[in-house]
């Protein structure tokens, strides 16, 4: 009873003692009516949801539901109406004159002049024989497609009207991660709805995204929100907590179709910029230096001397099949590592194409590369992008007789096999890279694995390490790798074979050698 006595005293004391220095509420467990949110955070919540209103009042009115219609030419019977067992084996007779038969979608867009200009998605009025715009008041207009880039899935469109509600473009630059953002749209046939979310990451590569015609001059650099995002919302404004516009909701993430957490914009900044060259020259001048490029892996950005695993490695060069890359001329080599552009450091391959993209054709812009340990700077000027023209194959590489295989030899180093490019296939391998070694085998558990393909790449030169040596032979290449140990990288210079009738193209590869 003595020692009960003592621990009841005791946790009493402990009581008191807390409650006095103001950690524990005297009686708060007993009390049982849970947490109270301070003055101050009632305050912070409410002039949050104030700022949600403000945006919803001030953005909407700006926001447009767009309704598109497609005509096509189609045979048969109806689709849309029920058929009998008798439509099923007409559909194996020959078939009557076509018909016209209408298909139709929904999408969103957003005002920006007073004038009636539109910003929308290229995919969303691509194609459109009719488009038509409705308002927040209901006032209806026919719109005219002004242009549209495949490469940015960004398109203008235009009503007739003055005075017209505009939403304010902001930058989407000085956005950061963590940050709220407000959609606006017509999603599932909800007209004008709004969902609030913040900004999940920035830069997202997403190339699969756009359609096949946006070709290899697409820009995929996209803002990722959780704000909802669902069909029917592609082309209406992200919107951050001031009521500007920083991007144009185009794609979600989902098994489904539906959003599933996760939904992605054109950045407005990019946009802007396609928005003005569609006004001013009808179409969109893109700025090329004319080479292929992708994120540099750790093993090359080792080789290029470098810290930390950045820039964009310089893989081949790209401009037309009849003109010379500007980055060749200006010295830039396969391998290198674009690190700064215009004096702006580059962390991945949409930051350089933003900043290429910013400058007109024929202005000049400075580059520093990291060539195997060396820093070099180039100035380059840029070019406009050539028209893309897609090569129909008149045979696949498949169907090509390869002739008889001689003087194979596996390297296990890198893990891969290589011999002569053989005779049958010389007709699919421009010169000179028919003189270098094809793989014919890789491993699938060595370093090579993803990144040469049997069949179908070339190793044409080693660029790394020591002095530049071209592989004519199994014997060159053993000269350079039997000089490495495990763990040396090795720089290659590689040609990809393209079906028969369409161009190859070459490319840098690095390989930590086991």
């Amino acid at each position: 009873m003595r020692l009960g006595a003592a621990v009841a005293t005791a946790f009493a004391c402990g009581l008191l003692f807390a409650s006095s220095i103001d950690l524990t509420r005297f009686g708060f467990a007993q009390e049982g009516k849970g947490t109270k949110v301070a003055p101050a955070q009632v305050q912070s919540l409410a002039e949050t949801g104030n700022a949600f209103e403000a945006i919803a009042d001030h953005v909407t009115p700006s926001v447009v539901s767009i309704q598109i219609q497609r005509v096509r030419q189609v045979r048969g019977r109806d689709p849309r109406q029920p058929g009998t067992m008798e439509d099923f084996f007409r559909n194996f007779e020959q078939q009557g004159p076509p018909r016209e038969q209408s298909q139709e979608g929904t999408g969103s867009g957003f005002i920006v002049s007073k004038d009636g200009y539109i910003l929308t998605n290229n995919h969303v009025v691509a194609d459109a024989d009719k488009v038509t715009v409705t308002l927040l008041d209901k006032r209806t207009f026919t719109a005219k497609v002004i242009g549209r880039d495949p490469t940015t899935d960004v398109a203008v469109i235009k009503i007739d009207g003055s005075n017209l509600p505009v939403a304010s473009l902001g930058d989407d630059n000085v956005s950061r991660v963590g940050q709220w953002v407000v959609a606006i749209g017509n999603p599932l046939g909800l007209d004008f709805t709004v969902t609030a979310g913040i900004i999940s990451a920035k830069g997202r590569p997403l190339p699969g995204l756009l359609e096949p015609t946006a070709g290899r001059y697409a820009i995929t650099d996209y803002i990722q929100t959780d704000a909802a995002i669902n069909p029917g919302n592609s082309g209406g404004p992200l919107v951050n907590i001031r009521g500007e516009v920083i991007g144009i909701n185009s794609a979600i993430a989902s098994q489904t179709g539906m959003y599933a957490g996760y939904g992605f914009a054109i950045p407005v900044t990019l946009a802007k910029q396609v928005m003005d060259d569609l006004l001013a020259y009808g179409k969109v001048r893109r700025s090329v230096i004319g080479v292929a490029i992708n994120p540099a892996s750790p093993e090359e950005a080792k080789a290029a001397g470098l810290d930390q695993v950045t820039g964009v490695v310089v893989g081949s060069y790209s401009y037309g099949a009849d003109s010379v890359s500007p980055a060749k001329n200006a010295g830039i080599e396969p391998g290198d590592v674009i690190i700064a552009a215009d004096g702006k450091p580059i962390d991945r391959v949409s930051t350089l194409q933003r900043i290429v993209r910013s400058h007109k054709p024929g202005e000049t812009v400075s580059f520093d590369v990291m060539r195997f340990g060396s820093k070099k700077t180039y100035r380059v000027k840029l070019v406009e992008a050539p028209d893309e023209t897609r090569a129909v194959a008149s045979a696949s590489r498949s169907s090509v007789d390869e002739g008889a295989p001689s003087e194979s030899r596996r390297f296990d180093k890198v893990g891969i096999a290589v011999e002569p490019v053989s005779a049958g296939l010389r007709a699919v391998v421009a010169e000179p890279y028919r003189r270098g070694l094809v793989v014919s085998d890789v491993s699938a558990m060595g370093p090579s694995y993803r990144k040469l393909t049997a069949d179908q790449t070339v190793l044409y030169e080693v660029l790394n390490p020591g002095p530049r040596r071209v592989l004519h032979t199994t014997g060159d290449l053993d000269a350079v790798l039997s000089r490495l140990k495990a763990g040396d990288l090795v720089t290659f210079l590689v040609y990809d074979i393209a079906p028969q009738g369409q161009q190859g193209s070459t490319r840098a590869v690095t390989v930590r050698v086991q």
